[in-house]
């Protein structure tokens, strides 16, 4: 797989169970770029461990003054030379390929997992995570896959050095020999504590930066209530965390770098002092302990990947643990898509565990006194629930039984806060559509006249409101702008099932209305679902049904329920619970005595029940 051909038709299926098992099925799925790399890697290395041969031959050559050997010792550098240009070049493009094509890979499973979890997935792993593991973590894996190439390639060239010193000139060559290996596992002792450290440092790194998010997403608020120093305060203290937490971390890898050197050093003086008692005797030439100390001074550059594998492993191996805990994650539901040639289905969507029904064709409105409810409830009418239960029926047909994309066309949930994406405004309403209904007419029916003026003021060169630019999250807009244009972005789309939660909750009550009577009329005859407690939506509503506890209380249409339904009257005009207390005792009166007259033996006749309860109304209108 080149850079070019990215994306991955098929990034395949992940091992997640757990981090090192999935940082083994990527290595396995990269295989054709690592022996790539592992090749190029071998002729760079050896190219590089060859020169010292090739200078103690032309030191022995000028010595014993043989011109021969002079020239063959310059062709062999010359050799080993071009092979390591050319090994080098192509190392380092094949290991750029395989960071970049495992990074790819990663993102893709990610982001396939995410499409399959919809906002359920936001319910069991927290958002910032999950972006965590999509950018930095990605990046840390892709490290660790394009590391262990050349780490191989170096420990190859290692071993091969190491036989051909001993056969080379064997008492020095057997010195080397068993002090490389040393030299190799000398900082394995320290990686454990290294490793920990590392990950102390990301942890509170990770709380730092969740920290600073949740100061920025409430930074109103905080400053309405005198908070901010108060927060701030406490970003500072985790920032310093932090910084402890990377200056330890900081200094055990300082120390394992050290040692690197340190190591190396002292067998180049031990060599050295060995190979001139050697020299003295006459046992090893002058050219020979020149290739030899050469070779030393090389190998401390094959010798760095050591550390550099364990770095890259240390850092990826808890990139790797989030990235499987995200991609093991499964839909609370999920038939595998069994009716894979079966047609989209049309007709009513029906919630079996709610008893909730949606006529098709028309609008109804579902009054829920819980918003968290309300929101799951919506996701199980779209097909991802976020926990286990019967599938909502569409038509009759299980939407667990249907293949996600196919589910998704069918219906369509907008949840409360929806996300508006950067770009132009045609970019935003570039999405899947059936062609009926154009952007002007959703902009119209979602009432977006003034967002549309707002855009094109803050836009330079935006002559058209269609090009006007959206900046990131649309915070450049107010809440019922950012509102609205989602709106119109759901109802472009034209699906057979809209399923709206809260869309109207930011905005105006004079701009709700009209909202909702364009609604109306763009969506006559599609079936519309609007999870909403507002009297302006509901009085349009063609069936408005009361969830009460996870089940269907009651059925009706607005003016009905407000009079004869108590819970649903609580919900939509926010009764407190002795003003519905006194509300059901005033319509007992009613229904016992409608128009009655008490009469006394030793008085007049006292006021109709009636009376009595347009007086009680009337006390009740003056308390509120």
């Amino acid at each position: 797989m080149q850079i070019q051909d990215l994306p991955y038709p098929d990034p395949g299926v992940p091992d997640a169970r757990s981090g090192p098992r999935f940082l083994w099925w990527l290595f396995r799925n990269q295989l054709g770029g690592q022996l790539k790399a592992l090749a190029w890697g071998l002729l760079h290395f050896l190219s590089v461990s060859a020169l010292p041969f090739c200078v103690g031959v032309a030191v022995q050559a000028v010595i014993d003054r043989s011109g021969t050997r002079l020239a063959l010792a310059g062709g062999l550098l010359a050799l080993c030379c071009a092979g390591n240009a050319i090994g080098e070049t192509f190392l380092h493009r094949t290991a750029v390929t395989n960071w970049i094509t495992a990074a790819a890979r990663v993102q893709q499973v990610l982001a396939r997992k995410t499409a399959q979890l919809g906002s359920a997935l936001t319910r069991r792993v927290a958002a910032g995570e999950v972006v965590a593991v999509s950018t930095g973590d990605v990046e840390k894996i892709g490290w660790f896959v394009e590391a262990w190439s050349r780490f191989t390639a170096a420990a190859v060239t290692i071993v091969v050095v190491c036989v051909g010193l001993v056969f080379y000139q064997p008492a020095l060559g057997t010195v080397v020999a068993v002090g490389l290996p040393v030299l190799a596992v000398a900082v394995l002792p320290l990686l454990p504590r290294a490793t920990r450290r590392a990950d102390l440092q990301r942890e509170k790194a990770g709380r730092a930066t969740e920290l600073a998010s949740d100061t920025v997403a409430g930074l109103r608020v905080l400053r309405g209530i005198g908070g901010e120093e108060l927060f701030l305060a406490r970003y500072r203290r985790a920032s310093q965390e932090v910084r402890h937490a990377a200056v330890r971390s900081a200094r055990m890898w300082s120390l394992i770098s050290a040692i690197q050197v340190l190591m190396p050093g002292l067998l180049l003086i031990a060599v050295v002092w060995y190979g001139v008692h050697l020299a003295r005797d006459g046992r090893v030439s002058i050219g020979e302990l020149v290739a030899v100390y050469s070779s030393i001074m090389i190998l401390t550059y094959p010798l760095r990947h050591f550390e550099e594998i364990a770095m890259a492993y240390s850092f990826s191996r808890p990139s790797a643990r989030r990235a499987a805990r995200v991609l093991a994650l499964e839909r609370a539901t999920d038939t595998g898509g069994s009716r894979d040639g079966a047609q989209v289905p049309t007709g009513d969507l029906y919630d079996p565990a709610t008893g909730l029904l949606a006529p098709a064709g028309r609008l109804t409105a579902v009054v829920c006194g819980d918003p968290d409810a309300a929101g799951r409830l919506a996701e199980r009418l779209g097909g991802h629930p976020s926990e286990e239960g019967t599938s909502v029926l569409l038509g009759g047909v299980p939407l667990d039984e249907l293949p996600l994309d196919r589910a998704r066309t069918a219906v369509l949930v907008q949840d409360k806060d929806p996300v508006l994406l950067s770009g132009t405004l045609r970019e935003l309403l570039d999405v899947p559509r059936s062609g009926d209904i154009g952007a002007e007419e959703a902009l119209a029916a979602a009432q977006c006249e003034d967002v549309l003026a707002a855009l094109v003021q803050g836009s330079l060169d935006a002559e058209d409101p269609m090009d006007a630019r959206i900046t990131e999250r649309g915070r450049s807009l107010s809440g019922g702008q950012r509102q609205r244009l989602a709106l119109a972005r759901s109802l472009i789309t034209d699906p057979g099932v809209l399923v709206l939660d809260e869309p109207t909750s930011a905005v105006d009550s004079h701009t709700e209305a009209r909202i909702a009577q364009g609604m109306r009329n763009l969506r006559a005859g599609r079936t519309t679902v609007v999870f909403t407690s507002s009297p302006l939506l509901l009085d349009l509503a063609d069936r408005v049904v009361l969830v009460h506890e996870g089940e269907v209380a009651a059925v009706g249409v607005h003016r009905e329920l407000v009079h004869a339904e108590p819970r649903y009257r609580a919900v939509v005009t926010r009764e407190t619970e002795e003003e519905a207390a006194r509300s059901e005792a005033l319509g007992e009166a009613l229904r016992e005595a409608p128009g009655e007259k008490t009469t006394h033996k030793d008085g007049p006749a006292k006021g109709s029940a009636l009376d009595d309860v347009l007086k009680e109304l009337e006390e009740i209108e003056e308390s509120a």
